[in-house]
């Protein structure tokens, strides 16, 4: 543990964090209090689903020392991330000819970029106050990064389970330092102002957010096109809808996203028009179209194979359309059986809804 002798190294990280494009910055102990028993109980409930490794390292996520020596101060940052010309996100998701793609996944993938940039602070204020431990996270080993960020006072724990900001909304990714340097807590007790709005929990589509604060993983459209690696269960399918990749649903009914502010970043701007893009087309692509396309993207992490499962249960969801069909039928002798399986999941969806167009006829 180093107790600093320099009374402006708070001013120097957020003013070299501001340099380097972080939207706010924040500090705290490297203590978990109340936020320990939520999460253990949240794994008791089974709500992580088929994430083993939350269960895994629990008890690194519980003890931060643990996972790096030392660590008396947590530094948390926020970096913003909402495009400025995505499109209107509710035609997209009322379009059941289009795909859509959770926010934060439609430009470069957030994790090497503020990892390098949070990698460049720790640099710069070394060369400042001499040699200090520190280890850099952005959602890349087992770390509470929201329970951290609410009490360096960067906003609170909403109902939807995200981290809102009074100024930011909730459009923003987070980033930690783990440091043996002891500073300032600029946090303190948040005040909660979600009040009786539950706007995020009736939107819900598939209803994970079984109750304030509480969310069910397994039932979480993001859980279910981004984590799990399985078959996605049947009674689930047609509630996912046209999202492809994520859900930002909870989000976009936030009343406190009308203060978030589009992101200046250069690496966040929309790649291959995923903001609005076409099942059909976004279908077609082979896997080698799909690794070139979203190389650097957080995107390519679920595979060829999850992205065409993705798609097919969005395709099924689908009002009938001839086109979607013959897309479909393209794939149903696919190599990889779970994709077969959901194939053939949309085309007897399409096949019933074509019926019921011709009933009504």
């Amino acid at each position: 543990m180093q107790t600093s002798n320099t009374a402006d190294v708070p001013d120097r990280i957020t003013a070299i964090a501001a340099e380097l494009g972080f939207s706010q910055v924040g500090y705290t102990r490297a203590e978990l209090g109340e936020h320990e028993r939520h999460f253990l109980n949240w794994l008791d409930n089974d709500y992580h689903g088929e994430m083993d490794y939350m269960q895994r390292h629990a008890e690194l996520r519980c003890q931060p020392n643990q996972l790096h020596a030392d660590t008396a101060t947590v530094i948390s940052v926020r970096l913003d991330y909402l495009p400025p010309d995505a499109a209107e996100s509710w035609s997209v998701i009322n379009d059941d000819r289009k795909a859509f793609v959770s926010r934060y996944a439609l430009g470069r993938d957030y994790h090497k970029l503020m990892r390098r940039r949070l990698q460049k602070l720790a640099e710069r204020l070394s060369d400042e106050i001499g040699p200090f431990g520190y280890r850099a996270f952005v959602d890349s080993a087992p770390v509470l990064e929201k329970a951290f960020a609410q009490s360096a006072g960067l906003g609170w724990i909403g109902k939807h389970t995200n981290l809102l900001n009074r100024n930011a909304g909730s459009w923003f990714f987070l980033g930690e330092l783990y440091t043996d340097l002891v500073l300032p807590e600029t946090g303190s007790d948040p005040d909660h102002h979600c009040g009786s709005c539950q706007a995020c929990i009736d939107i819900c589509p598939t209803q994970a957010i079984v109750a304030p604060y509480k969310l069910d993983a397994r039932r979480c459209i993001s859980y279910l096109t981004i984590e799990l690696r399985g078959s996605i269960p049947l009674d689930l399918r047609p509630l996912i809808g046209n999202r492809i990749y994520g859900c930002d649903d909870c989000q976009l009914v936030c009343p406190w996203n009308k203060f978030s502010r589009p992101t200046t970043e250069p690496d966040f701007a929309i790649r291959h028009e995923l903001d609005s893009a076409d099942l059909i087309d976004l279908f077609s692509w082979t896997e080698t179209e799909f690794l070139e396309r979203t190389a650097g993207s957080a995107i390519r992490r679920i595979g060829h194979e999850c992205w065409l499962r993705n798609i097919a249960v969005a395709m099924g969801n689908a009002q009938a359309d001839e086109q979607i069909s013959q897309a479909l039928s393209a794939r149903a002798d696919h190599p990889s059986s779970m994709v077969r399986e959901h194939v053939a999941w949309a085309l007897t969806r399409q096949q019933a809804a074509g019926q019921q167009q011709n009933d009504k006829s």
